[in-house]
């Protein structure tokens, strides 16, 4: 073996992870054998990576003179790091809504994104790991591992470790911030609602430090506050509205809370709240107001408009000395009424539709009984008989929902109205089914019904 190693050199490469051979040719014309080749290659420290299909073919090709790769390492592979993926625009452009017509919705910006309590907001990816690598001669090359990525916890959020899943803990508005999440069940405009904020939709309260301008909309699920005028825009809330100010509607703007409406005054609006209103001046407005309407401080004004209220009117001056029409109706919940009075045209509407079915079907029975109805006009038949059957259906359940609102209204208490100064002639007072027109001042009185007339009292 001694003769034939003088004939074989290995090279390995300066990094260790190549190691060539060369058989040079002998006299004899010899190879070494495998055997012979692997204790060669111990013998000049390469154990690692030994490709012996390779020293197997040059030994059966008899291969001299010619330098082949016989052994190669693993490099190290480095694990990844551990990643964010994130379920909501962490990167608020501000920039315009395209609709699917190609046009651009200047109004929606997108500024707010809306999440609900447990709603998915960022998974947590684990880094991989990596795997060392090795040279010819055995020696370890170390990977490097993957780090861990920074929980972004921040407020009203929580993170599952079974799930690697970030969730909200609250409804409100998601906000990442300094390598946070956070949910804030309030939000804050410190300037106006207009062509920087487009329109807003937010899932918790929201406080306006400026006006809301003409054209625009917001609605949220929780309370506003609004600290200067609202315009002629469109404003929902699933609770309280409170203005500083007060709405200069122009005609146009509408108003509709859950709750309870405050503002300084309301002229030319329409404003809708199921529980009370409070303002010191309504001017020409339509009004509908589920509880009590209350026009307090210095003016106490009510003048012009359509107001329906459902449980009181308290103000000092109603009307005006031009005897500007002003109409009130009280006593009933505007809400209740306008359902009852819905239900009441749907229900003409389906007495009607199931009139005109009857007389279709009654027309093809008739030509069954004669056996002149061919397999079209059975059809017919069949699906007439179904639309009837479904036009019954809902007219059933409709006048059960009738009886159910007539009952509510049954047992509400007549309305009162409540003047502290002044109620001017032209002035129209509905109290259930009494009828006042005003046709002298009224002053210091209080309003009720009594039986089909509408009674003037002292106040009290």
């Amino acid at each position: 073996m001694e003769g034939i190693t003088k004939h074989v050199d290995v090279r390995i490469s300066p990094d260790k992870m190549k190691a060539y051979l060369i058989i040079r040719a002998n006299p004899d014309g010899e190879i070494p054998s495998l055997h012979e080749i692997m204790s060669i290659l111990k013998e000049k420290n390469v154990i690692y990576g030994i490709k012996e299909d390779i020293l197997n073919y040059i030994i059966e090709k008899k291969i001299h003179g010619q330098e082949i790769l016989v052994a190669e390492g693993t490099y190290p592979v480095d694990g990844t790091d551990g990643r964010l993926e994130f379920y909501f625009n962490i990167k608020k452009d501000g920039k315009p809504v395209i609709l699917e017509d190609g046009s651009v919705d200047f109004r929606n910006l997108g500024l707010i994104e809306n999440v609900e309590k447990g709603q998915e907001l960022c998974l947590v990816i684990p880094p991989m790991p990596g795997r060392n690598g090795r040279t010819v001669t055995g020696e370890v090359m170390p990977c490097k591992e993957g780090k861990q990525v920074k929980l972004p916890i921040g407020k009203n959020v929580e993170y599952c470790a079974e799930t690697n899943m970030i969730t909200a803990l609250i409804d409100g508005q998601v906000i990442y911030s300094n390598g946070k999440i956070n949910v804030y069940p309030s939000h804050e405009i410190s300037g106006d609602i207009d062509n920087s904020t487009g329109n807003i939709s937010f899932i918790g309260n929201l406080i306006v430090k400026g006006n809301i301008l003409s054209g625009f909309k917001v609605e949220v699920r929780g309370n506003l506050e609004v600290w200067g005028v609202v315009e002629a825009a469109l404003i929902k809330a699933g609770g309280d509205i409170t203005i500083r100010r007060g709405i200069q509607g122009n005609g146009k703007a509408r108003v509709v809370s859950e709750g309870n409406v405050v503002a300084r005054y309301i002229e030319h609006s329409n404003v809708e709240a199921k529980g009370d209103i409070k303002a010191e001046v309504i001017m020409h407005s339509n009004i509908k107001c589920g509880g009590k309407l209350e026009l307090t401080g210095r003016k106490g004004l009510l003048v012009g408009g359509n107001i329906k209220v459902g449980k009181e009117v308290v103000a000092k001056t109603i009307g005006s000395l031009l005897s500007t029409a002003t109409e009130i109706d009280v006593g009933t919940d505007p809400k209740l009424r306008e359902t009852y009075k819905e239900i009441k045209q749907e229900i003409s509407m389906l007495e009607k539709n199931i009139k005109k079915t009857e007389m279709v079907v009654n027309m093809l029975m008739k030509l069954k009984e004669s056996s002149k109805l061919g397999w079209e006009k059975e059809e017919l038949l069949e699906r007439s008989l179904n639309t009837k059957q479904t036009y019954i259906n809902k007219y059933y359940q409709l006048t059960s929902e009738i009886e159910e609102i007539e009952e509510q209204l049954n047992m509400e208490k007549d309305g009162i109205i409540k003047c502290l100064g002044i109620i001017y002639p032209g002035t129209k007072i509905t109290i259930g089914p009494a009828v006042l027109v005003v046709k002298e001042d009224l002053h210091y009185c209080t309003l009720h019904r009594d039986g089909m007339d509408i009674k003037i009292m002292p106040l009290r």
